[in-house]
């Protein structure tokens, strides 16, 4: 097997932003590659439209691995991967082939891997922002995505993600979120799980309120109208199954929570993102 296949086949998420993994797969590929030609990691996409917005986002392709029934519908998409890397390797391949190399029982069209860019600093993705989602350790690659999307339709300026919380350009996340998660900006907040001692004070520097969506005897009901009015609101949003960290709520300038009927106690962190989204989206003169 080609060694520029590694990253649909052998190689784990954790191994394509692995700086010594990739120094392994630039030398297999290219014995002469400087030690920093895959410095910034590797993700991969899967299907057109998924990979057409990463491309139009700015990625650089690295590799192409397609089942052939998909070839028909992706030839002018990987037209535009090779003028966007005219020495783009691509692997037009049979459903088994495709079955062997990736482990994959299905696919839902090609796949690319594309090199990653450099994460902006907190202050570049706050800059004009109004409306910010910050995910606090959420692991649920499926709700990641739905998150993405979710802020992507609904006016959400940025996503934060604290250092725990899983890779928005994972594959089966990117895939959930039609893309999205390369046209929302994104970053990580903080450095260490203890997340709000660093990022609270930027998020003030930068005039942002902090509202923590949690089921709290005291917290606010998310149509309060003073929390609309608010200029610049960060929205937390906390893991699966149990929520934020008290440490998280104790230090937000609001603790919020959407009213629940029929003895229903919360919603899944997608549908609450989406529903938080809309109640308290800013409004564009």
């Amino acid at each position: 097997m080609e060694p520029w296949l590694a990253p649909f086949a052998s190689m784990t998420d954790g191994e394509l932003r692995d700086p010594k993994q990739l120094l392994g797969l630039a030398r297999a590929i290219d014995p002469t590659a400087p030690a920093g030609s895959l410095a910034q990691g590797l993700f991969v996409a899967e299907s057109v439209n998924v990979i057409q917005r990463a491309l139009d986002a700015g990625y650089l392709p690295f590799a192409v691995l397609t089942d052939e029934r998909w070839l028909h519908a992706s030839e002018a998409l990987i037209e535009g991967l090779r003028a966007a890397n005219p020495s783009l390797p691509v692997a037009v391949v049979s459903t088994n082939e495709m079955c062997s190399i990736t482990g994959y029982e299905t696919t839902r069209g090609p796949l690319a891997a594309f090199h990653r860019k450099p994460l902006p600093a907190v202050a570049e993705v706050l800059a004009g922002a109004h409306r910010v989602a910050i995910l606090e350790d959420i692991t649920n690659y499926t709700n990641i995505g739905a998150i993405f999307r979710s802020a992507a339709a609904l006016a959400i300026d940025a996503v934060l993600l604290t250092p725990s919380c899983h890779d928005p350009l994972y594959r089966r996340a990117s895939r959930v979120s039609m893309g999205t998660v390369f046209q929302v900006p994104w970053t990580r907040i903080g450095s260490s799980r203890a997340w709000t001692d660093e990022g609270l004070p930027q998020l003030r520097e930068a005039s942002f309120a902090t509202a923590a969506l949690a089921l709290r005897d005291d917290s606010l009901p998310l149509q309060a109208p003073s929390l609309k009015a608010i200029d610049k609101l960060a929205l937390v949003l906390g893991t699966e199954g149990d929520g934020l960290a008290s440490a998280t709520i104790a230090h937000c300038d609001y603790t919020v929570r959407i009213p629940m009927a029929h003895g229903v106690d919360s919603l899944n962190v997608a549908a609450a993102s989406a529903v938080a989204f809309w109640e308290l989206r800013w409004e564009r003169g």
